[in-house]
C-alpha cells in the first residue's frame, strides 16, 4: 500500500453514483461525429461525440466525449447556442457538475443558451478512460478514497519527499503499464481545446462561448492561443499562472494563501467567541494558538471512529483541513464558521467536529459495482503531468524546490507535491503545446476574473494573463476563496450576463464585492444592505447551489 499520505482526504466528488451513474447509463450512446441527443437525468439531454485521439493523425483512431445539456427554453430567433463549462481539476467532471448546477447555470446567463458540461478526454463518461489499474479494488488499494484529490505533505516526517517520491514514481510505472495502446500521450490539454472546437462546431456554430474555472482557465487560455479567431465569448475565472502551469512550477500559485489564512485570524477575532470559538483577543495570539495545535496533533494524533467511516486526525489531515477551509471560506459545511469551531473543539481533545468538515465514507466491495467513472485523480497526473515538460529533478532537488517554496507560503509542503508526483510520470507527447499562451489578436475579447485573495490559483495570475491578449479585462471579485463561485454576488453575474449577452466587458478595474459574510451575524444576514428583490433573491440562490456544487465537485485545484 502507498504510503499514509494518501489515505487523507481533501476532495470528495460527492456528486457521484448517486447522481450520475444511478441515474443514466452512457453505455447506451454510441459516439457520432454528429451530436444525437437523447433524454437523460431529468430535462436534460445527452450525447457522445467523436472526436479524433490523434489529431495529427485524424483516422489513427478515435475518442468520445460524453456531453450534456440543459436546452434553451428561448424562442427560436433568440437562441444563443451552447456554453460550454470546464470545472478545473484537471480531471473533473463537466457532465457531474452541470447535472447537478445546469439550472442555476441558466439562472445567471439566461434561458437563451443551452447550458453544456463535457468530460474532457479521458475523463469520467469520456473514452478511451485514463486508468492505470486492472480493477477499482486494485485502485482503492493504492488509492484508498477514489474521489479524491490528495495532497501529502512533504514536512509530515524526515523521509516524506523521498516516501512520497517512490509512491508517486509506482503509480507512474503503473500508467505506463497500463498504456498499452499509448493513448495516455494523447490525453493533453491542447487535444481538449481542439475538442472544443468539435464540439462547438457538432452544435452549429464556429465561434465557441465557454467558461472555465481553475483548470480550466488553463484550457480556456490555451484554446484562445490555438484558435484565436474562434472566440465568441470566452470567460476564464481562478486563472492560474500559465507559465507556472507547463513547467509543474507551483510557487506563483500560491502568493495569496498565507493572506487568506490571515483574513481567518482577522475575521475570527473580529466575530469574537460566540461565532468563532477559536477566537483570541487579536489575529496574531489566534495564529499562536494554531501553531500550538498543529504541533501538539503532530506530536499526538486523534483517532476517530463514526458509525459510516473512521480515520485518524493527525498533521496532514489538520493541515489538509484548513486549506480546504481557505478554498471556500463562505461555505457553511466546510467554511471559516465551520473552521473556528472545529479548531476550537479540537484544541478541548475532540477531532470528531474537523473530521466530519471532510469525511470519507468507508470502502466497501460491492459484488456488483457500477461503472467506475469517478477518474479524477488519475485524469490529474495524465493532463497535469502529461502537459509541461518532464521533470526529471532528484529527491534532493525537490527537497530543495519546496524550501525555497516556504518563502512564499507556510503552505508549500503541500503544493510542492504537484512537482514530485510529475516527477514520476513519463508519458508525454512530441510537439504537444506547452505555452506560452497568448494571441495579439482575438476574434472576441477576453474575461477574465480573478478574487481578491485566492488560495489556489493567486489573482496575479489573471492579471498576467490579460497582458498575453490585449484587449482582455480583468474582473475582480472583493472576496476570500477559490474562483468566483465561493461565494454569490449580484455585481458579477450582472457582468457575467452581460459578457455572454451583449459582448459588454466591466471597465478596467472593476471591482465585485460578494452577497456573503465570512464570518455571518448569528442571524445570518448581512447587515447594512437593503433586502433583495425577488428576482435578485433568485440569482443569489442560483449562485449558493453553483457554489455548493462546485466545492463538492472540484472545489479547488488539485495537488
Amino acid at each position: 500500500m502507498l504510503s499514509s499520505a494518501f489515505q487523507f482526504v481533501l476532495i470528495s466528488l460527492y456528486l457521484t453514483s448517486t447522481l450520475a451513474a444511478s441515474d443514466f447509463d452512457w453505455q447506451t450512446l454510441t459516439a457520432d461525429t454528429t451530436l444525437n441527443w437523447k433524454p437523460c437525468y431529468s430535462g436534460f439531454q445527452c450525447s457522445r461525440l467523436q472526436v479524433p485521439l490523434d489529431y495529427s493523425e485524424p483516422n489513427s483512431g478515435s475518442a468520445s466525449i460524453a456531453i450534456v445539456r440543459l436546452p434553451s427554453t428561448a424562442p427560436r430567433t433568440e437562441y444563443r447556442g451552447p456554453i460550454l463549462f470546464n470545472p478545473g481539476g484537471p480531471g473533473g467532471s463537466g457532465v457531474d457538475a452541470i447535472v447537478a448546477a445546469g439550472a442555476a447555470f441558466a439562472t445567471v446567463f439566461g434561458p437563451e443558451f443551452d447550458i453544456v458540461g463535457f468530460d474532457p478526454r479521458g475523463v469520467s463518461y469520456s473514452t478511451p478512460q485514463i486508468s492505470f489499474f486492472k480493477t477499482d479494488v486494485e485502485r482503492r488499494f493504492l488509492i484508498p478514497f477514489k474521489e479524491i484529490v490528495i495532497y501529502p505533505s512533504l514536512n509530515a516526517s524526515s523521509n516524506a519527499v523521498s516516501k512520497t517520491f517512490g509512491d508517486f514514481g509506482l503509480l507512474g510505472q503503473l500508467a505506463l503499464q497500463s498504456d498499452t495502446d499509448h493513448y495516455l500521450q494523447h490525453m493533453s490539454t491542447d487535444n481538449i481545446a481542439r475538442d472544443m472546437l468539435r464540439i462547438t462546431q457538432a452544435f452549429g456554430f464556429e465561434k465557441v462561448q465557454y467558461w472555465g474555472i481553475s483548470y480550466g482557465s488553463v484550457l480556456g487560455a490555451t484554446f484562445a492561443t490555438l484558435f484565436p479567431d474562434k472566440i465568441g465569448r470566452l470567460m476564464i475565472d481562478g486563472v492560474e499562472d500559465m507559465d507556472s502551469y507547463y513547467t509543474a512550477n507551483v510557487t506563483n500559485l500560491t502568493i495569496d494563501v498565507d493572506a487568506s489564512l490571515q483574513a481567518f485570524f482577522d475575521g475570527c477575532e473580529k466575530a469574537g467567541p460566540d461565532i468563532c470559538p477559536f477566537y483570541a483577543p487579536s489575529p496574531l495570539e489566534i495564529a499562536a494558538k494554531l501553531d500550538a495545535l498543529t504541533t501538539s496533533i503532530k506530536e499526538q494524533p486523534l483517532p476517530v471512529v463514526m458509525p459510516d467511516s473512521h480515520g485518524i486526525v493527525d498533521f496532514l489531515f489538520l493541515r489538509n483541513a484548513i486549506l480546504y477551509s481557505l478554498f471556500s471560506p463562505y461555505d457553511p459545511v466546510v467554511g471559516f464558521v465551520s473552521l473556528g469551531q472545529s479548531l476550537a473543539a479540537l484544541a478541548e481533545g475532540n477531532a470528531t467536529t474537523l473530521y466530519t468538515m471532510i469525511a470519507e465514507p468507508s470502502f466497501e466491495c460491492q459484488a456488483s459495482p457500477p461503472p467506475f467513472h469517478l477518474n479524477n485523480f488519475e485524469a490529474y497526473i495524465a493532463i497535469a503531468c502529461g502537459d509541461p515538460e518532464p521533470i526529471n529533478d532528484t529527491v534532493a532537488q525537490l527537497e530543495e524546490f519546496w524550501m525555497n517554496g516556504t518563502r512564499v507560503s507556510q503552505f508549500s509542503d503541500l503544493f510542492s507535491v504537484t512537482r514530485v508526483l510529475c516527477a514520476g510520470y513519463k508519458i508525454h507527447r512530441q510537439g504537444r503545446f506547452q505555452g506560452p499562451v497568448g494571441a495579439k489578436n482575438t476574434s472576441f475579447p477576453l474575461l477574465l476574473v480573478g478574487n481578491t485573495l485566492d488560495s489556489a490559483t493567486a489573482r496575479a495570475g489573471a492579471l498576467k494573463t490579460s497582458k498575453a491578449f490585449p484587449g482582455s479585462v480583468v474582473l475582480t471579485q472583493d472576496s476570500v476563496g477559490h474562483t468566483s463561485t465561493v461565494a454569490p454576488s449580484l455585481c458579477t453575474y450582472g457582468h457575467f450576463r452581460a459578457y455572454f449577452m451583449n459582448g459588454t466587458l466591466p471597465a478596467p478595474g472593476t471591482v465585485c464585492p460578494v452577497d456573503a459574510e465570512l464570518f455571518p451575524s448569528a442571524s445570518g444576514n448581512i447587515t447594512s444592505r437593503r433586502l433583495p428583490s425577488v428576482e435578485e433573491k433568485r440569482l443569489l440562490d442560483a449562485g449558493r447551489e453553483i457554489s455548493s456544487v462546485l466545492r463538492r465537485a472540484v472545489p479547488r485545484r488539485a495537488l
